[in-house]
């Protein structure tokens, strides 16, 4: 099992930048594909972007292709997300996840609320 740590979410309006990142401990994320999820008041939650183990894989949302960026860093056990031309329907709580064994995302951390005005 690994502990999942979400920081860096925030107000900001739109158009503008934020940086996620997500801190794991208990288990090398080296050997876990990751990905960061999203969900708005009232909506399903929903992928937003996936990152193999080595980094050498991306997988965006429709929604955030060309605005969005996944990447990890191993050595530190983080993975981030950039998110730039930040849109109103951005908004929501951002998650990480980590995927276990089976390759199903088991690994959840806490979230972090980004918030998109216009």
């Amino acid at each position: 099992q690994v502990q999942l740590v979400e920081s860096g979410g925030g107000s900001v309006q739109a158009g503008g930048s934020l940086r996620l990142s997500c801190a794991a401990s208990g288990r090398a994320l080296r050997s876990t594909s990751m990905g960061w999820f999203r969900q708005a008041l009232g909506k399903e939650r929903e992928s937003v972007a996936a990152i193999t183990r080595s980094g050498g894989f991306t997988l965006y949302a429709d929604s955030v292709k060309g605005r969005f960026t996944i990447s990890r860093d191993n050595a530190k056990n983080t993975v981030y997300l950039q998110m730039n031309s930040l849109k109103p329907e951005d908004t929501g709580v951002y998650y990480c996840a980590a995927k276990g064994p089976t390759g199903v995302y088991d690994d959840w951390g806490q979230g972090t609320q980004v918030t998109v005005s216009s």
